[in-house]
């Protein structure tokens, strides 16, 4: 693989492209961790819950009443989402020889847009614990089996074309965390019921995604033309 000559960059136009799409490879998990209270409050027992709201009228001191899916729930999104973080970043050398660059990136932020919109849509809808807590664990893995394509993906890409390339993709990576506890601060600052607040939270997730699909498609024809083969 050689590295091509650098392209001409006007307005950093390319800079600012491989940054946002640096932000969509990060900003889906970050987004699901940081999201935990939104989660767990859907895992609650409504009859645990309404006995948890008279005692607290009452003021009388109750002990730790989380179910199992609520004490769980970190441990099994963790293993949920280290775990095909882990093998897809594995097979990501084998995967990049069969599948075209193109599919591989935009197909991964497809998937991503998918998964965060269903999340959207889901929180107004009514569902057992059970069954919202498995819905979750396997969009969990989706995001981070395609994310970890979409991340070997891009710095592949970005490694066809000068080093100061590479730098605005870990820019990007680096602010996802930082978005993604702003946006879940301002849901929760507007005042809103916390399923309102969480509508609102994925929905700010997908434009984000919408944008970083949009974005790798609006890279320069001189670019993409050069690194299609790849």
């Amino acid at each position: 693989m050689t590295v091509i000559n650098a392209p001409q960059d006007k307005y950093n136009a390319v800079w600012i492209i491989f940054f946002v799409l640096g932000l969509g490879t990060l900003l889906p998990w970050n987004f699901f961790m940081t999201a935990t209270m939104y989660f767990t409050s859907r895992l609650k027992d409504p009859a645990v819950e309404g006995l948890a709201n008279l005692t607290a009228n009452a003021t009388v001191v109750e002990a730790d009443t989380r179910n199992v899916l609520e004490s769980k729930f970190n441990n099994v999104m963790t293993l949920c989402a280290m775990v095909p973080l882990l093998i897809f970043t594995c097979l990501n050398s084998f995967i990049h020889q069969r599948i075209p660059q193109n599919y591989r990136i935009a197909g991964s932020l497809s998937v991503i847009l998918l998964v965060f919109l269903l999340t959207a849509v889901l929180v107004k809808v009514d569902m057992s614990p059970l069954t919202f807590f498995c819905l979750t664990m396997i969009k969990i893995v989706c995001i981070n089996s395609f994310g970890a394509v979409l991340q070997g993906s891009l710095f592949g890409l970005a490694g066809m074309l000068p080093a100061s390339y590479t730098a605005p993709i870990m820019s990007g990576q680096g602010l996802a965390g930082t978005f993604a506890a702003f946006s879940m601060i301002c849901a929760l600052a507007s005042g809103s019921a916390l399923q309102d607040s969480a509508f609102g939270y994925f929905i700010t997730a997908c434009v984000v995604v919408f944008l970083a699909i949009l974005s790798y498609f609006a890279l320069p024809r001189m670019v993409r033309t050069q690194l299609t083969h790849y």
